[in-house]
């Protein structure tokens, strides 16, 4: 699974996971939206969940966008491609960590592999950050069943199931 991500670089480069996938060669990083390839796009403002049936509308790519989340207006996903809102996931990053819909661009992109059948690939993503393997532990669950899902509609009633057992504190509205 190839993957893309447009970015903004506003984020601390310190803390960029964007930029580290870049350094180890597991993602290419675009500045110019245009160059950004057809794929399905990991976008938290879209209509419909991601699921394994997205897998072949992407044509194997996979695109992220890395900036704030203080600027990631539905304004700022307008690339080309199938664009899919995550279900339900727990950041284990240091900064949100513990916090439902709050992942880096790592985790989403790790966790769409996941989805899509591909824990390997997730395993690549993740390996060079010291609390990776977290993510998958503590998503482990939602990722297996996601993963077993024929569509959007099956991905929405697991994440139904993970909504009505634990509400977000933060406030977040479940995306479908």
């Amino acid at each position: 699974m190839e993957c893309h991500i447009y970015y903004e670089g506003d984020d601390d480069p310190e803390k960029c996971t964007a930029r580290r996938l870049e350094k180890f060669d597991e993602a290419t990083l675009h500045r110019t939206m245009g160059r950004v390839p057809y794929g399905v796009v990991l976008n938290p403002h879209a209509d419909r969940a991601l699921s394994p049936a997205d897998a072949e509308d992407g044509l194997g790519t996979l695109v992220a966008l890395d900036c704030s989340w203080e600027s990631a207006e539905a304004a700022s996903f307008k690339m080309n491609g199938v664009h899919r809102a995550l279900p339900f996931l727990v950041a284990a990053n240091p900064v949100n960590y513990g916090r439902p819909f709050q992942l880096t661009t790592v985790e989403a992109l790790a966790g769409a592999c996941c989805i899509f059948g591909d824990r390997t690939r997730a395993e690549d993503l993740l390996e060079p950050f010291r609390w990776g393997e977290t993510f998958l532990t503590l998503n482990e669950e939602p990722l297996r069943r996601y993963s077993e899902c024929v569509n959007s509609s099956d991905v929405v009633a697991v994440q139904n199931d993970y909504l009505a057992d634990d509400e977000p504190s933060s406030g977040e509205e479940g995306r479908s």
